[in-house]
């Protein structure tokens, strides 16, 4: 019998618990179609016997197929990355491939995304309407998204004609001699991670001209229909844009710029000078707490992996040259009883509200300190999950200041009883800007995760399954109770280094390994193995003992 009569002419699928025989070659889209009055919001996926399939790739077996939609963190990262190729078509097509010479997706600004771009034309609004127009014009159209498998060198041609030097770079660092390209109505890019079949799925969106640039503005995976306001945060936006110009400065805006320095030998120069920098603006945050006079509370807040407890020392440290006398105050040490802690609506206790902490005796001690009282300071027993006292007494003269860490640090429902002018608040997060190439971002959530991850094994003994599954809970509440009082902070600090995920990488590989195909985290596990894959690895022998990154992998010189 020939391969012709041979080949199947149907398959049995099973959704839901329920099999029905479809004609071999159909989509996962198409099947998809079928249930979608079942499900609330948009699919975007389907996983077939445990692995992700984009809706385009075709049934060719007997399988059980379940589906992840708009909402799922899979799902929403898809529809991210499908309307981030719809606006860089519509960019490439009004503005004129000729006059482009980068356009750069940079980082999240809230809702929205901020994108920079080089070249020999300026973003206007009436620009931005225009491109805006030309985005929605594809989602009209509804554009088939085609993926295709291409030897390398082809690949390479074909960005090389589309002056994307950037991917031709990071390619150099695959250890694969074909790469997926996914081919809009004649435009090539390049995405790590998966896309949706069409542009018609991308109904709701909106762009904005922001500051230099435009930002794309994106629903909320909580809600999939909405497009909300877009909030400027010219704080957050500041530092993000600072770190991004020591990037430039230095060289590196790409994981390939990164690759280029660790294999020409130049690593240990860009530690040290990175370090510098990062130090230098530690020194300027001491500075301006000892020129606005009377500080006695340094209120530290940032979300979690953001190296809160290194910065404190080294700012410590900073606050000594100028003749200060630094103490730590932890606001764990102010948790109330364990029976009195608020619970989750899943029965778990709930550490991250406000309503957790003893605000009444926080503001009761410190208030007797700045009155120049003896004060003696609780300590938390987590074991007990009782406070204690033992002589941990505290009295603060003339060039004593407290050094406050804590989530809630910057909300002064926390310090309510405190004078403002006592209070120097300090913003702390990780806000990666490195890129994997111009169009592939990393988000900054990525670069915490990955260092809870190193920490968490190598300090509580985690698993990477138990970290990745925590992970949505802590980032609920980042959200709540940290990230709307970042613009009210005095100073924000950036923790991010731009060699990092090369020195974290060998410490992640193997705890992600681990995750076994069928477990629910093995999406993500595999999503960051992908992520780890594009660095280039590098040992922490030349890390100095100071360093925020020594936080997580071990070998700091601070109590951490």
């Amino acid at each position: 019998m020939d391969n012709q009569n041979s080949r199947k002419q149907s398959v049995m699928v099973t959704v839901d618990g329920k099999t029905r025989e479809y004609p071999a070659g159909i989509t996962f889209g198409e099947i998809a179609s079928v249930y979608q009055k079942n499900y609330p919001h948009q699919i975007a996926l389907a996983v077939r016997n445990g692995k992700i399939r984009e809706l385009f790739k075709k049934v060719d077996q007997d399988c059980t197929v379940d589906f992840l939609t708009l909402v799922d963190d899979t799902g929403n990262k898809t529809y991210n990355r499908t309307a981030t190729i719809i606006l860089m078509k519509a960019i490439s097509e009004v503005v004129g491939a000729d006059k482009i010479e980068e356009i750069k997706m940079e980082f999240a600004i809230g809702n929205g995304y901020y994108c920079s771009k080089k070249g020999d034309f300026e973003i206007t609004d009436e620009l931005v309407e225009q491109i805006k127009a030309k985005m929605q014009e594809y989602v009209d159209k509804d554009l088939y998204i085609i993926k295709k498998s291409m030897p390398l060198d082809e690949a390479n041609a074909i960005f090389t004609q589309q002056k994307m030097t950037d991917k031709v770079r990071l390619f150099k660092y695959r250890g694969s001699s074909s790469v997926n390209v996914y081919n809009l109505d004649g435009y090539y890019d390049y995405y790590y991670g998966f896309m949706l079949p069409s542009t018609g799925y991308v109904k709701y969106f909106d762009l904005q001209k922001y500051e230099d640039g435009l930002v794309l503005i994106l629903p909320q995976k909580e809600n999939p229909t909405v497009i909300e306001a877009f909030k400027p945060l010219p704080k957050l936006f500041r530092s993000m844009e600072i770190a991004s110009d020591w990037g430039e400065k230095l060289g590196i805006d790409t994981v390939s710029d990164l690759n280029d320095q660790i294999r020409q030998g130049g690593f240990n120069e860009l530690v040290l000078v990175q370090e510098a920098l990062q130090e230098r603006r530690i020194s300027e945050i001491a500075s301006d707490i000892v020129s606005r006079g009377g500080i006695k509370f340094v209120m530290i807040a940032g979300p979690t992996s953001s190296g809160k407890t290194t910065f404190s020392h080294r700012l410590s440290v900073q606050l000594r040259t100028h003749g200060l006398t630094p103490h730590p105050i932890a606001v764990d040490d102010y948790f109330v009883d364990r029976e009195k802690t608020p619970r989750q609506p899943n029965g778990d206790y709930d550490f991250e509200c406000l309503e957790a902490i003893d605000t009444k005796k926080f503001n009761d001690d410190m208030c007797a300190l700045l009155a120049g009282e003896r004060v003696e300071l609780p300590t938390f027993n987590f074991v007990t999950g009782k406070r204690e006292y033992k002589g941990n007494f505290k009295q603060l003269g003339a060039d004593d200041v407290l050094v406050i860490e804590g989530i809630h640090g910057l909300n002064d429902k926390m310090s309510y009883a405190l004078p403002a002018e006592s209070k120097y608040k300090i913003y702390i997060s990780a806000l990666t800007t490195l890129n994997i190439d111009e169009h592939n971002r990393i988000p900054t959530t990525d670069g915490r995760l990955l260092r809870r991850l190193v920490r968490d094994a190598r300090t509580r003994g985690a698993s990477a399954k138990r970290t990745i599954q925590m992970w949505p809970s802590v980032r609920k509440g980042e959200t709540e109770n940290i990230f709307p009082f970042q613009e009210g902070a005095d100073a924000m600090f950036n923790s991010a280094l731009i060699y990092e995920l090369a020195v974290l990488k060998q410490f992640a590989e193997p705890l992600l390994y681990n995750i076994e195909p069928g477990e629910p985290e093995y999406f993500e596990a595999v999503r960051l193995l992908k992520f780890l894959s594009y660095f280039l690895g590098v040992s922490t022998e030349e890390l100095p003992m100071n360093s925020i990154v020594r936080e997580f992998v071990g070998g700091s010189c601070f109590k951490v």
